[in-house]
């Protein structure tokens, strides 16, 4: 499988990656066998967190015996010195293994303060002392932080959502990392679900010889497509180019990525799902969203007090109570439309 240097660290990472968030929804026979599946696919480059209940769990049941032909990243969202020692020390015991690759700042909401002794940089930099990590990045939702990060030379990779409907300022990070030699790592290339032709979204990655995918993979059957992507390295043409303008024009804009940052809401409304239902409803198949289930959590959105936390803690500045009011209304009219189908 095709490698690419991940900028200044040096190393050599599958340009097919992938996103082991998914993974913590397997039971751990499940999981084993398709991280396996994976390594054994040709993919070696794994990329987790802390926060992510049992992956790093289930990521050294599976890869501990192959370590030294594996690449792992992980997270922590630690914000003090202390937080984040013992987070890495914790991955470390949880992925059987004595080093972690990358080790990145999770969601940061800021740079961290590279001079504060007590802070999460001192953290990560008495980790490396200590031979636990090889290199420092961060992961971020913010666009400003993701600049910032690039501009600041402190850290040696940033990810980011990153698709063919992001804006023209968040595709032009792909270019600033690769002045600035940083690796870049692409999250929701899928945009969080909306995105469903997965031969595009594989086409536009590999428009960019610096970007690094991690795709998050659940399934074997979704492991088998993203194998054969890597396989056939679909590129850009004319008719590619074609639907992946005109799924722009439909697409972006403001619309929720389901980043999470807006949870959890003050009244409990599952507002990284409920506030991209129109999307959800015409692009997946929809009668998994006209369930009893599904029903009570978009009349949720009723109980919405307009707190504005949510749109406060947004990094995309969306509205979003307002978003949420649209998104049960065509959620109600779609529903009376099919529902003698269901």
């Amino acid at each position: 499988m095709k490698k690419i240097r991940l900028g200044k660290t040096g190393l050599m990472v599958t340009k097919m990656a992938m996103g082991c968030l998914p993974v913590q929804r397997c039971n751990d026979e499940y999981a084993v066998k398709l991280l396996r599946a994976a390594y054994e696919g040709g993919i070696n480059y794994f990329d987790t967190a802390n926060s992510y209940t049992d992956s790093e769990k289930k990521i050294g049941m599976a890869l501990s015996d192959v370590r030294e032909n594996i690449i792992i990243s992980t997270k922590s969202e630690a914000r003090d010195k202390k937080g984040v020692l013992a987070h890495i020390e914790n991955s470390l015991r949880t992925m059987k293994t004595d080093y972690i690759d990358l080790f990145q700042f999770h969601q940061a909401p800021e740079l961290p303060d590279i001079n504060d002794p007590d802070g999460a940089f001192a953290g990560a930099l008495e980790a490396k002392k200590r031979g636990w990590i090889g290199h420092i990045g961060l992961t971020t939702h913010s666009i400003d932080v993701a600049e910032g990060c690039i501009e600041s030379g402190n850290f040696e990779t940033l990810q980011f959502p990153f698709s063919y409907i992001s804006s023209e300022r968040d595709l032009s990070l792909a270019n600033k990392c690769r002045d600035a030699d940083m690796g870049y790592i692409a999250m929701k290339g899928l945009a969080g679900g909306i995105l469903t032709n997965a031969r595009a979204c594989a086409a536009f990655m590999n428009s960019y010889d610096n970007v690094v995918p991690i795709w998050g993979i659940q399934k074997l059957e979704e492991l088998q497509q993203w194998l054969e992507l890597a396989e056939e390295e679909p590129q850009m043409d004319e008719e590619m180019e074609k639907f992946i303008h005109k799924e722009r024009e439909e697409l972006a804009g403001s619309f929720c990525r389901s980043c999470g940052y807006c949870m959890p809401c003050t009244v409990g409304i599952d507002i990284r799902n409920c506030a991209r239902m129109n999307m959800l409803l015409r692009r997946s198949p929809w009668q998994q969203y006209m369930t009893d289930e599904w029903r009570e959590k978009m009349e949720k959105i009723e109980d919405c007090v307009g707190c504005g936390k949510c749109s406060s803690r947004c990094p995309y500045k969306l509205d979003t109570p307002n978003l949420l009011k649209y998104m049960l209304k065509d959620y109600r009219e779609f529903y009376e439309a099919h529902k003698n189908l269901i």
